[in-house]
């Protein structure tokens, strides 16, 4: 009842067709950001939303916005070079 009348997106609704990655999926795959999977559902719904409102993100940034999320297999490096990744594809497709 509290999501009657407001859109709900889940992570199998990023990939734009069922042989393709989102942007994001795509890099976490380059950048070796997943592990086990068990976090990486809410860690890309969480970073897709951080990078449409902060498309320039610092390292820092990244790892503030990964603040709510527990990964015990990774570290964060590659998540957070998963997220620049990105970050800097998406800019070069749009300079």
């Amino acid at each position: 009842m509290q999501a009657d009348g407001h859109a709900v997106s889940t992570v199998e609704g990023l990939a734009p067709g069922p042989a393709e990655l989102a942007p994001l999926q795509a890099a976490f795959r380059d950048a070796h950001g997943l592990q086990c999977g068990f976090c990486t559902p809410g860690i890309l719904m969480t970073m897709t939303a951080f990078l449409r409102d902060h498309p320039a993100p610092t390292d820092a940034e990244i790892r503030e916005a990964l603040g709510g999320h527990l990964c015990r297999c990774t570290g964060y490096r590659h998540i957070v070079d998963a997220v620049r990744l990105a970050a800097q594809r998406a800019a070069a497709a749009t300079a």
